[in-house]
């Protein structure tokens, strides 16, 4: 018998941060039901491969080949549903116990067999890809189940270009469980991670926390701490970058991508020349959002510069206000009251059931997210709570992603996946509401503190992750020249690090290391684009709402709803609002502007 994932007792007290409770998916490792479903989602994909050659022979007749189109598609789905859920519980029990080997090893046991059992469904798509364009749009004209997975259609065809033979396509998928063998070091190596601070070994989802201490000398041995609990391992994460972009680049060769980004703006329906329009225009305004304000911050701290380790630290030198997990989810779910129609409802839902786990400890992997596991399933959230102002906004985050995936269910889980210029749509928007919620609840003393918490994270939204994203494009553009040693990814992350930060800031010996804890590098290259895109886009969406908000919510449900049925550009056409014009992006930028004037102004 395995035994059971180490889980604390979970708590009586309300004001404490909840564990979550997985068995809505499955009751331990060794429930029964575990075999039954991998062996259930055989069935169903050994149904589908019984359709294969059937859509090219009905191409000629397209009442025939629309039924046999959603007849597969629908079999797919059922499928990805079975497997989604397996292997949703083995990552959900593996993040909160990445120092269980049990849990590790069950986890990457999970995904070869449910790999093993999807791999055979490849020729869909490609035979999918083999129909001309008026084969298929006659089939779908001819069979109205067929049209309803019209928008999965347009995101297969448009990969059409880059798909191999089912060979290489079944090979490719084959070896997946091995390629995420890294991220599973990277992941087990960071869990391990300790770092001393004064008499305290902190792991590091508290060690990130104390930067924002309020005393100086806390924030200062954090940060001197992480210099060298990163630095000792640095060759290590330097391996797993280098393995993890030149795997990407050899199935991005073979694949026809010009560019390391190019696959990821093919999933997320962007143009490359968008995305780097986009980072133009941040890397442009750097000179008056974060130069600018961290000079007025320095100044507010009587310092000439900010040392890299004082970025988040409050203005006072008091302890700012604290949150315990009852007030964190009060002011949450007022904010979403404030939004009107259910959204407070369906994300009272993640409180009132154990959906959530917020309580930090040791063996729980750093970070936060909102995991969808399948539409016909609920969503989890996972977070550090440390009852900080930023854990009530990241609660807010998380939440918002969770409401946003228990509206796209309904769609089903293939046309519910939302593409990540989307995706981060809900949870910056509800971040942004339960800032304005704290700011107007707060005493006048904490309003200027709590207004420059609110531009750090727009900072660290924004031009932190335009700043990694210029980072991880010129890493792997020396990567394809060779492999490239954890002293150069040093000296290229301070190069983008102090662009970004600009000449108020100090960046410190030993800061060199820290590209090494970022975790999208290894786990979803070029991913971090999509927090900048995700929050000019919602400050475009929040100025919407201030100018109607009554005419502002229905629309927006209907947005998140849609899932991934709609392109970006499409699903902000009703807002009458257009991301291809220059001048959209500029919307979020002089947002920013604007807090800092008003901050300059408090001073």
């Amino acid at each position: 018998m395995n035994a059971p994932f180490k889980t604390p007792a979970p708590s009586a007290d309300p004001t404490e941060a909840p564990l979550w409770d997985l068995t809505d998916l499955y009751a331990s490792r060794d429930d029964a039901r575990i075999a039954s479903d991998l062996e259930a989602a055989r069935a169903v994909v050994d149904r589908m491969n019984g359709l294969q050659g059937r859509m090219l022979a009905e191409r000629a007749d397209p009442a025939a080949l629309g039924a046999t189109l959603n007849q597969a598609i629908s079999l797919y789905e059922q499928a990805s549903d079975r497997l989604g859920a397996l292997g949703a519980y083995a990552f959900l029990a593996a993040s909160t116990a990445r120092d269980d080997a049990g849990a590790q090893g069950f986890e990457a046991d999970l995904r070869q067999k449910t790999t093993a059992i999807a791999t055979p469904t490849v020729w869909l798509t490609l035979e999918i890809n083999a129909l001309d364009e008026a084969e298929i749009e006659a089939a779908l004209a001819a069979d109205a189940g067929a049209a309803n997975w019209r928008p999965w259609l347009r995101r297969v065809r448009a990969m059409k270009p880059h798909e191999l033979s089912q060979e290489l396509e079944t090979f490719i998928a084959e070896k997946l469980p091995i390629a995420s063998q890294w991220p599973r070091l990277f992941d087990e190596t960071l869990a391990a991670l300790r770092v001393e601070s004064g008499k305290d070994k902190l792991t590091l989802a508290e060690a990130l926390n104390q930067l924002s201490d309020p005393k100086a000398a806390r924030r200062r041995s954090a940060a001197e701490g992480l210099n060298t609990a990163l630095a000792a391992r640095t060759s290590t994460l330097a391996l797993v970058m280098n393995t993890v972009a030149a795997d990407k680049a050899m199935e991005d060769r073979w694949r026809g991508f010009k560019r390391p980004a190019d696959s990821r703006h093919l999933a997320n329906e962007v143009d490359g020349e968008s995305v780097d329009a986009m980072a133009e225009a941040v890397a442009a305004a750097y000179a008056k959002l974060s130069h600018r304000y961290y000079a007025l911050k320095a100044k507010a701290l009587g310092k000439a510069r900010l040392d890299q380790w004082d970025r988040n630290a409050p203005l006072e030198t008091t302890a700012p206000r604290g949150f315990d997990w009852t007030q964190g989810r009060e002011l949450v779910l007022e904010s979403f009251g404030d939004l009107g129609g259910d959204f407070a409802e369906r994300a009272g839902r993640f409180f009132d059931k154990p959906w959530i786990d917020g309580r930090a400890r040791a063996g729980k992997q750093s970070g936060a997210y909102a995991h969808p596991v399948t539409a016909d399933r609920h969503p989890y959230v996972f977070l550090n709570w440390m009852g900080e102002r930023r854990d009530v906004l990241t609660l807010a985050h998380e939440l918002g992603h969770g409401v946003h995936q228990t509206l796209a269910a309904e769609k089903g889980t293939l046309l519910a996946d939302t593409p990540l210029t989307l995706a981060e749509t809900a949870s910056i928007f509800a971040e942004g509401l339960t800032f304005d919620r704290l700011l107007a609840s707060a005493p006048k003393s904490e309003q200027r503190g709590l207004l420059a918490g609110r531009i750090e994270d727009g900072l660290n939204t924004v031009v932190r992750q335009i700043a990694f994203h210029r980072f991880e494009t010129r890493f792997h553009d020396e990567r394809a020249r060779g492999e490239v040693s954890a002293d150069r990814l040093g000296e290229l992350w301070l190069e983008e690090m102090g662009a970004s930060l600009g000449p108020a800031v100090t960046l410190n010996p030993g800061y060199d290391a820290w590209w090494s804890y970022v975790s999208h590098f290894v786990h979803s290259p070029f991913y971090v684009y999509a927090y900048a895109f995700g929050d000019l886009l919602v400050a475009a969406l929040m100025e919407t709402r201030r100018k109607d908000p009554d005419g502002f919510t229905p629309l927006y449900r209907d947005l998140l709803a849609g899932g991934g049925t709609r392109t970006y550009v499409e699903a902000l056409e009703p807002f009458g609002l257009n991301p291809r014009d220059p001048a959209f992006w500029t919307i979020g930028t002089e947002r920013l502007e604007r807090l800092i004037d008003q901050f300059e102004a408090l001073g």
